[in-house]
């Protein structure tokens, strides 16, 4: 293959935001490049070159997926497209295509590229570390050998709030006494945080509790026994803190609303909002289906700014250069402008084998492979892999990542058509959530249950969709259960 088929083929497996800094980086390199935000028509359309074939006929085009099966590099047609039979004229990044035939969403959904909003996130300072906040409690506090030592313990604070080294080698490094350490130590778990340099779950919990003045006596023997806690033994935890059912209940729920993990609200990385790649939207006659245009810079060639460049006086290399910028220019375009044309034809054919899906939810979702919508498309396995990776759709259900929407099959009970394994982990999600806390659901009971909703299903592998889903067993949830109704 070609340096610019390897290119051609990458660029369908970008999401939108990295086809956006892709460009930016073109836009650097090449300076017929240019971005705009007027509709170009179709004459102004990059056509394939003249010379590119010999003889009264074309030859039979040659497109990305027969290049990628038989190695065949001598035509650079990228993405399964035929420059010479079509005319480029629909090269905007809101490209849209209805299954009814209707073209575009009203402008719902997305906005021009050239109108960029005001980023309010740019102007959040970065937030601040939870050492650097410790730090300057300490200086305000300590001074002297004590601020020495309290630098060196907050240094060996992790970012959950614990203190991780050792005070006695701490102590010897630092040629002081252990006595020293632990009464800085004692000033440090002081500071907010609250429970913060603590060197364990109980030691953290207890310092949250002497804040809220509730360390008592029974307090601190639960605190001491939270295995017991997590294994939801509450006649063993009574006897031991010798307290009554409302007594116990009570703390229970005092060390709920404490923080074990102090440390994490300080220098959180800042999530990142997913991007949708394509809009799908109900419209009377059918689905719309469109591309975010609010990612995609439109590109233009410079054609004004060629003409000057060629007519001035120029060497050889110079020619060449030019001319190299300029195939380069008219490739990316049609590249970008085929990118897109083939996300839309597979999103489409997502839509047509998922329309339960979009219209009834996530139990209606049908079993399905890349295989399936590459044969129904006319188009390579591989091509519609790297078209659904890293790619999001947004539809009136949510936002899913276009992997989802292929997902393998769980056999129906009754013989009938197959069910998708999503549709098989929603059943057991709901089958948990509607359990009572005096009759838990074991996974041989779930696997009846599902057979009686048709769905033939094995134990294991409902403990593995149960897992996946991060559900507990059965043991757990009625420990949690229990716990909760304490």
């Amino acid at each position: 293959m070609t340096p610019q088929l390897q290119q051609a083929i990458k660029l369908l497996a970008l999401s939108n935001l990295e086809i956006e800094g892709f460009i930016a980086e073109e836009l650097e390199k090449n300076p017929l490049l240019e971005t705009g935000g007027e509709e170009r028509g179709p004459s102004e359309a990059p056509e394939p070159e003249p010379d590119a074939w010999e003889g009264d006929e074309p030859p039979e085009p040659v497109t990305a997926d027969r290049l990628v099966e038989h190695g065949d590099a001598v035509a650079d047609a990228p993405l399964d497209v035929d420059f010479v039979a079509e005319t480029f004229h629909h090269d905007g990044p809101t490209e849209s295509y209805g299954l009814d035939g209707s073209l575009g969403l009203g402008g719902t959904g997305s906005g021009g590229g050239s109108e960029d909003g005001i980023d309010f996130d740019s102007f959040a300072g970065a937030a601040e570390s939870l050492q650097d906040h410790l730090l300057a409690q300490a200086g305000e506090t300590l001074s002297g050998r004590g601020h020495l030592i309290a630098v060196q313990l907050i240094g060996q604070i992790d970012e959950a709030g614990y203190l991780t080294a050792d005070l006695a080698e701490l102590a010897q490094r630092l040629g002081v006494g252990t006595a020293d350490v632990e009464h800085v130590l004692a000033v440090v778990q002081s500071f907010d945080p609250t429970g913060v340099g603590a060197r364990s779950l109980a030691e953290c919990l207890a310092l949250q509790a002497k804040e809220a003045d509730r360390y008592d006596p029974c307090m601190a023997r639960l605190i001491a026994n939270l295995d017991l806690v997590a294994a939801g033994k509450l006649q063993h935890l009574k006897r031991i803190c010798q307290v009554d059912d409302e007594d116990l209940a009570d703390m229970i729920r005092e060390l709920r609303n404490y923080d074990p993990k102090p440390g994490l609200k300080f220098g959180a990385v800042r999530t990142e909002t997913v991007v949708p790649d394509i809009f799908v939207a109900k419209r009377p006659g059918g689905w719309a289906i469109e591309l975010n245009a609010a990612t995609l810079p439109r590109l233009l060639v410079n054609r004004t700014y060629y003409a000057e460049l060629a007519s001035g006086p120029q060497d050889k290399a110079s020619k060449a250069w030019l001319a190299d910028c300029l195939q380069s220019a008219n490739w990316l375009i049609k590249a970008l402008d085929q990118r897109q044309r083939t996300i839309i034809k597979v999103a489409t054919e997502l839509v047509k084998q998922q329309e339960a899906f979009f219209l009834k939810g996530v139990e209606h979702l049908r079993p399905l492979t890349l295989r399936q919508v590459a044969e129904a498309i006319g188009m390579h396995e591989s091509t519609v892999s790297r078209v659904t990776s890293n790619k999001y759709l947004s539809c009136a259900r949510g936002l899913f990542e276009l992997k989802y929407f292929f997902t393998s099959a769980i056999q129906a009970a009754d013989g009938g058509e197959a069910v998708s394994a999503e549709a098989v982990k929603s059943a057991i999600k709901a089958l948990i959530a509607a359990e009572e806390p005096n009759a838990i659901l074991s996974d041989d009971t779930l696997v009846d249950l599902l057979r009686e909703k048709g769905f033939d299903i094995a134990r294991r592998t409902v403990a593995k969709y149960r897992e996946a889903m991060g559900i507990g067993s059965s043991v757990q949830r009625r420990r949690q259960k229990v716990l909760r109704v304490a």
